[in-house]
């Protein structure tokens, strides 16, 4: 999933990206509001975890700007202020959660994953296609109970696609949801990925099929 952090603390922000990035998400990092929100006018995410005080430009403005667009994007407001009234602003704004610093980054990846689980509808951690189980709070998959390995990108992909099994995610969209803006993908890239994914999900129940100038989908049987 593709996450965006607005976050002016370095090694905070530092922390949080590697710790997103190692358990498959993209992610991009900005420090600088008035930057965040011209970002969030024209990129869609699946996350935004933002703080408050920020430069040029702070998280609750940022926030109230983004509903006012109808984005339905969740955001986790991640902030030092503590007071009851910045909780109840932040909610009334539109914001998903609040999670108030210092605080664990176990606790800070839980809370995403519910509202990443929430906002497709779903109320566990374990998708399910066929003999693939995917485990989205140990970032494990599992053919017939048998664990596989799978790179970063390549369970993000198959995390993206069974998460709605059907449905066709064209190629540009998941290049968009599998890179940042600091990444150089091939022309290629996904490609590949679905052809490595193809062959360790092979006699899974789990197909992923390419449809010719749509993209792609997977069937589970």
């Amino acid at each position: 999933m593709r996450i965006l952090l607005v976050e002016d603390t370095v090694d905070v922000g530092e922390a949080i990206v590697a710790r997103f990035e190692r358990i498959g998400h993209t992610v991009d990092w900005e420090k600088d509001g008035g930057v965040a929100d011209e970002v969030l006018e024209v990129q869609s995410y699946d996350l935004l975890i933002l703080d408050v005080n920020l430069p040029a430009l702070d998280g609750f403005s940022i926030l109230k700007r983004l509903r006012q667009r109808k984005s339905k994007t969740p955001v986790l407001i991640l902030t030092a202020r503590s007071q009851i009234d910045d909780r109840v602003d932040a909610l009334d704004l539109g914001a998903d959660d609040y999670l108030v610093k210092p605080f664990d980054y176990r606790e800070l990846e839980a809370r995403a994953r519910a509202l990443l689980r929430r906002s497709a509808g779903e109320s566990t951690n374990q998708l399910v296609c066929g003999q693939v189980t995917i485990d989205r709070g140990s970032r494990a998959v599992a053919v017939n109970g048998i664990p596989i390995d799978l790179t970063r990108r390549e369970l993000t992909l198959l995390e993206i696609l069974t998460a709605r099994p059907g449905r066709i995610f064209g190629k540009d969209e998941l290049v968009d949801q599998l890179f940042g803006f600091d990444d150089e993908p091939s022309a290629n890239a996904v490609e590949q990925y679905v052809a490595r994914l193809r062959k360790k999900l092979a006699g899974s129940g789990a197909e992923i099929r390419t449809l010719r100038g749509l993209g792609y989908q997977i069937v589970c049987q």
